[in-house]
């Protein structure tokens, strides 16, 4: 699992750990004891977090029009597509 420092709670490390995964969370600056994250994995983190924030842009995704989970997913699949064809579009 990797998170941001919002999540660095020690309970959410020992029940990633209990359940055989490893938690790749940075811990909080004034802790005495600091945990080492592999700096690749967490970029791959904050590219997860800004496309999730582009996808909130679309309206329907960021207030749920839709009433069946069915739906929603072809609402996020539609706009996820959207925003794949802006970044191959050409800019010339």
């Amino acid at each position: 699992m990797i998170a941001d420092r919002g999540y660095d709670w020690q309970y959410l490390v020992d029940l990633v750990a209990s359940t055989g995964g490893r938690a790749h969370i940075p811990t909080q600056r004034d802790r005495k004891v600091q945990r080492s994250v592999n700096a690749e994995l967490y970029r791959q983190r904050n590219l997860i977090e800004r496309f999730f924030n582009k996808l909130k842009h679309f309206r329907r995704i960021a207030t749920r029009y839709d009433k069946l989970a069915r739906n929603f997913l072809a609402a996020v699949m539609l706009a996820s597509v959207r925003i794949q064809m802006r970044a191959y579009e050409s800019t010339t």
